[in-house]
């Protein structure tokens, strides 16, 4: 299970608790695993009863309390054993994809308008990941510098390197997309040529 995965690594760092998790989760895991609040504090329950974690009730702000998660001997055995088991893979579910297979049921204009938008919406999510390679080379990645502090100095350079190099693998993959979307560009206006010289043809001889 990907998330319970996910959850583990952040935990091998510190203790938190189920709002700083969901926040940390979002800024650095949820790059490569998107998962709302919604399935993480169910999810944080079930690693309770299965022994992964610890929990202790732990002061917030002024009168508030809030419950801080310590990952356990078994969790991090059990996050070990996932890191080194082989990979389960799975389908793709791609809407795009999918959608661009029967671009020729959509109208040019709203073809034109889909890939374009997802050209843009790539876009913006490559800015994001070359962000935290730049702030992996700067030295200013927050979540990076906190994992540097929890292990030692002789595995500092592997976790800098590992954490550029999936970061290096989604800007390649977003800059793979982002051309293709372009040539699906180009391909409707080419498209849309040929067909409007098909429609000279029959029209002149037609006349």
């Amino acid at each position: 299970m990907s998330l319970r995965n996910a959850l583990l690594a952040l935990l091998t760092v510190e203790p938190m608790t189920g709002y700083d998790l969901a926040k940390r989760f979002g800024s650095s895991v949820g790059n490569v695993w998107h998962a709302p609040d919604s399935q993480i504090y169910p999810e944080l329950r079930r690693m309770l009863q299965d022994g992964l974690l610890e929990s202790e009730e732990v002061l917030w702000g002024r009168k508030g309390r809030k419950i801080e998660y310590t990952i356990t001997d078994q969790g991090r055995k059990a996050f070990g054993e996932w890191m080194d088991s082989d990979l389960q893979w799975t389908r793709d579910r791609d809407p795009m994809h999918l959608r661009a297979a029967y671009f020729e049921y959509a109208t040019p204009d709203r073809a034109r308008a889909q890939l374009t938008a997802y050209r843009e919406h790539i876009g913006h999510i490559r800015e994001q990941w070359q962000q935290q390679i730049d702030e992996v080379e700067a030295g200013t990645s927050e979540t990076l510098n906190r994992r540097l502090q929890s292990v030692p100095a002789s595995q500092h350079r592997r976790s800098t390197a590992f954490k550029k190099f999936t970061y290096e693998g989604l800007v390649a993959r977003a800059d793979a997309e982002i051309a293709w979307a372009g040539r699906g560009l180009a391909l409707l206006d080419e498209l849309d040529a040929l067909d409007a010289a098909d429609i000279g043809g029959q029209a002149t001889t037609t006349s």
